[in-house]
């Protein structure tokens, strides 16, 4: 057994870096050395401050967490590494790939090599931290289903809603607008296309007609408005999660007269309408192959930080101290240079 290290939540708005063990791969398994992990600035963010409702505690397990909820968890899922030692029975050719992982924030880790994906060519492993964001965005446009020529507006341009909107915006004839009072965000968005205001009442007159609307701030506050700004026969689709603060919604108004839809993503579930022909793997691979067609998508991770400053930096987050940060990427010094065989390839 060889000597590792991950990052536990200990208690809500509590965590550590802790020993762990990681072993040589047994057969149909993998060893990965991470490169890089990003956190999740909403999910993660609720599971650090203890606020998973007791009800989703089985929905909300990570594949590969370790420990309960409220805490002691070890979680998280935006893994990026390279793969150092393959087992028997394992595509020889996978040893010094980088890979992504649904794996917590751990230096090494073993896991059944069907756990992992490849990184395609031209994706480079600091950029692919945003898979699992990717992911949740594909989720969501599948969910609502824009069309050729829609008004789209976007509420929240975190990662999750500046991917949605990018995606949009590429849709023939398509408006995107986005919406969200960080001035710090701006600047982002521009550089991807994307107009931004800070508030709905800035919108341009088109836009307060608008065929969709995705919220995806993770505010209460966010939704207030949202409503109002769909047309006749207009959806609303929620992809933020609350965790377990209550959420009040303005149903008087135009809500009935307009017959609007309200309607909830979530990245765990892909939609019935595709099960037939996708599941989770190919979907993973979309999102890697639209990430590594995007470099402009390297401008949506807002700093980095080393392994060891991991429990200030989650602290930090979850506060809310900084209204700025999108994507967070954790460095891992350790195992930044060459890859050393410790397993060899098999013939």
């Amino acid at each position: 057994m060889n000597q590792t290290r991950a990052f536990w939540i200990t208690a809500p708005g509590r965590g550590e870096i802790r020993a762990a063990t990681v072993g040589d791969p047994g057969p149909g398994e993998l060893r990965v050395r991470t490169l890089f992990s990003g956190i999740s600035r909403g999910t993660e963010s609720l599971v650090f401050q203890g606020r998973v409702p007791e009800s989703q505690w089985d929905e909300m397990r990570a594949p590969f967490q370790e420990g309960e909820f409220p805490g002691p968890v070890c979680y998280g899922y935006q893994n990026v590494g390279r793969v150092d030692a393959v087992g028997e029975g394992v595509d020889p050719r996978l040893w010094g790939r980088a890979v992504f992982c649904l794996f917590p924030h751990q230096e090494a880790y073993l896991v059944p090599a069907g756990a992992v994906t490849p990184l395609p060519q031209g994706l480079p492993p600091s950029r692919a931290v945003l898979t699992a964001n990717m992911e949740t965005a594909v989720n969501a446009l599948w969910d609502a289903a824009p069309s050729v020529g829609d008004r789209i507006v976007v509420i929240g341009a975190g990662v999750v809603g500046l991917l949605i909107a990018r995606l949009c915006r590429r849709i023939p004839g398509t408006r995107v607008n986005l919406v969200d009072p960080a001035q710090e965000r701006r600047e982002v968005a521009e550089r991807l296309g994307l107009p931004l205001v800070t508030s709905p009442n800035r919108l341009p007159n088109p836009a307060r007609e608008a065929d969709l609307v995705f919220h995806a701030s993770g505010n209460p506050a966010g939704l207030e408005g949202a409503l109002d700004l769909l047309g006749a026969e207009g959806t609303l689709v929620e992809v933020s999660w609350f965790g377990n603060r209550p959420v009040s919604l303005p149903l008087g108004g135009n809500f009935h007269s307009r017959r609007l839809t309200i309607r909830s993503s979530q990245v765990g579930r892909i939609p019935p309408h595709r099960t037939a022909r996708w599941d989770h793997r190919r979907r993973m691979e979309l999102a890697l192959r639209l990430l590594a067609g995007d470099p402009d998508l390297d401008g949506l991770v807002s700093g980095e930080s080393p392994f060891r400053d991991l429990p200030t930096v989650m602290a930090r987050i979850a506060a809310g101290d900084d209204p700025g940060v999108l994507c967070h990427r954790i460095r891992y010094e350790a195992n930044q240079g060459e890859v050393v065989p410790v397993t060899p390839p098999q013939p």
